[in-house]
C-alpha cells in the first residue's frame, strides 16, 4: 500500500491543472487495473479527466477524487516521505491515501459484482463537471461510501454542511477623485455597505436549531483601478455553509434582495446553492452498520461527528442515497503543509470499506436516507468547496 500511495502522490495533480490531471488519472487507472483486474472508463468532460469502474447493476458507489489543492512543484517543498509511520505530501491525506485504500478494499473481496467505483478530477474545484456523473450512479445504489479523509482522530463524517458560493459585483461609475468625485458612483463605498449587510445575513436566518452553525462569509475583495479614480467597478465573493436546506434556501433569498445604498450604483449578483447538505439521516444506518463491523474487525470504536466542509458525498446524500464519509485516511494537516497520514490504519480502513461493501451487497438492510434535495438545489453550477 506504501509503495502505491508514493506513486499516486510522486504524481501531481493540481485541479486547475488539466495536463495533471490527465498524468494522474493515467496513474490511478493503472493501479485499479492491476488491483481491480479491470480497465476503467476514462471520461473526458471539458478537459477533466475522471474515471469509472463498473462491475454490473451498481448497488455500491465507492467514491473518490485524484485532483489535489496543491500546484505542480510543490513536491520541492513538502517531498514525500515516510517517518516514524508517518506519510507526508501533497496530497498524502486529501486523499490518495484514500484512494490507495479503495482499491485494496475492492481487491480483497470475493467478487466486486454490484460495485461502481468512481474517482473524479475536479471536486476541490467543486465539482463543476463530474456532479451530473456522481448523482446518476448515486441515484441508482443502495449506498454510497465516500473514501475522503477521516475527521480527528480517525471518526466518520456523519453530518456536512451544504455550501453556496456568490460573487457579488458593484457596478458604478468612474470620475476623477480630485477634479470632480462628485461626478462618480463610488463603487468602492457601495461595496462597503454591501459587504456589512451580507455579513449580517447569518444572525437572520432563524431555521437552525443549532446557535451559529449558519456562516454567510465575505472572503476575497476588489475595487478601483487607481489611487485617483472614483472606483467604478468592485466585487465581493461570499462563501456560506448551512446545516440543513431550509437555511440554504433562506440565505439565497436574502442574498438577492441585496439593494444599492448608493445612488447611481447597480448591483450583479452571481452564484447560488452548490452543495446541498449531507443530512445526518443519511448517515445514520450506514453508521450503525460500521460500528458494528468495526467491532468484528476489533477495530477502535468508531465515532461520527458533523463537519463543516463539503464533499462530493453531499451530492449523493443530496439525491437520497444513503451515504457515510470520511471512510478514507486517518491522519491530519488536509491543505496544509502539515498533511499527513498515519501508515499502521491504512489496512485498517480498507478492511472497514471492503466490509462495509460486503455487507450491502451481500442484501443487508440499510435504514435511513435523506429525502432528495430539491431539484433546483441540485442542478446549480459548482464552486470551490
Amino acid at each position: 500500500m506504501l509503495a502505491d500511495l508514493e506513486e499516486l502522490v510522486l504524481c501531481e495533480s493540481y485541479s486547475t491543472d488539466h495536463e495533471a490531471v490527465a498524468r494522474s488519472a493515467r496513474v490511478v487507472g493503472a493501479l485499479g487495473r492491476r488491483l481491480l483486474g479491470a480497465e476503467p472508463e476514462t471520461l473526458v468532460i471539458d478537459g477533466v479527466t475522471h474515471l469509472r469502474w463498473s462491475f454490473g447493476l451498481p448497488r455500491v458507489l465507492l467514491l473518490g477524487h485524484h485532483d489535489t489543492v496543491w500546484p505542480v512543484g510543490t513536491l520541492r517543498e513538502h517531498p514525500w516521505s515516510v517517518r516514524d509511520g508517518v506519510a507526508r505530501g501533497p496530497g498524502v491525506f486529501d486523499m490518495k491515501a484514500g484512494l490507495v485504500q479503495l482499491f485494496h478494499a475492492v481487491a480483497s473481496l470475493p467478487s466486486p459484482d454490484g460495485l461502481t467505483v468512481l474517482v473524479v478530477g475536479d471536486e476541490e474545484l467543486g465539482s463543476p463537471t463530474s456532479r451530473p456523473l456522481i448523482e446518476s450512479i448515486a441515484s441508482r445504489c443502495a449506498a454510497t461510501f465516500v473514501l475522503e479523509a477521516s475527521a480527528d482522530g480517525g471518526a466518520l463524517k456523519t453530518a456536512r454542511k451544504g455550501i453556496s458560493r456568490y460573487e457579488l459585483t458593484v457596478h458604478g461609475r468612474a470620475a476623477h477623485a480630485g477634479l470632480e468625485p462628485e461626478l462618480g458612483a463610488n463603487a468602492g463605498v457601495e461595496l462597503a455597505h454591501q459587504v456589512l449587510a451580507i455579513a449580517g445575513i447569518a444572525a437572520q436566518i432563524e431555521s437552525s436549531s443549532r446557535a451559529g452553525a449558519t456562516s454567510v462569509t465575505p472572503t476575497m475583495l476588489t475595487a478601483g483601478t487607481s489611487t485617483n479614480t472614483v472606483p467604478a467597478r468592485g466585487r465581493v465573493a461570499v462563501d456560506v455553509r448551512v446545516p440543513d436546506r431550509a437555511a440554504q434556501r433562506r440565505v439565497d433569498e436574502l442574498m438577492r434582495a441585496l439593494a444599492p445604498r448608493t445612488p447611481g450604483v447597480r448591483l450583479e449578483l452571481r452564484g447560488g446553492p452548490n452543495r446541498p447538505p449531507l443530512d445526518p439521516a443519511a448517515s445514520a444506518g450506514l453508521f450503525d452498520v460500521a460500528v458494528r463491523l468495526a467491532a468484528e474487525l476489533g477495530m477502535a470504536p468508531l465515532r461520527g461527528v458533523p463537519v463543516g466542509g463539503g464533499s462530493d458525498g453531499n451530492f449523493t446524500a443530496g439525491v437520497g442515497c444513503p451515504t457515510l464519509d470520511g471512510l478514507g485516511a486517518v491522519g491530519g494537516g488536509a491543505h496544509a503543509a502539515e498533511e499527513h497520514v498515519l501508515v499502521a490504519e491504512m489496512p485498517v480502513r480498507a478492511h472497514l470499506v471492503a466490509a462495509l461493501a460486503a455487507y450491502v451487497l451481500s442484501g443487508g438492510p440499510v435504514t435511513g436516507g435523506a429525502d432528495p434535495a430539491p431539484r433546483d438545489m441540485r442542478q446549480t453550477a459548482g464552486e470551490t468547496a
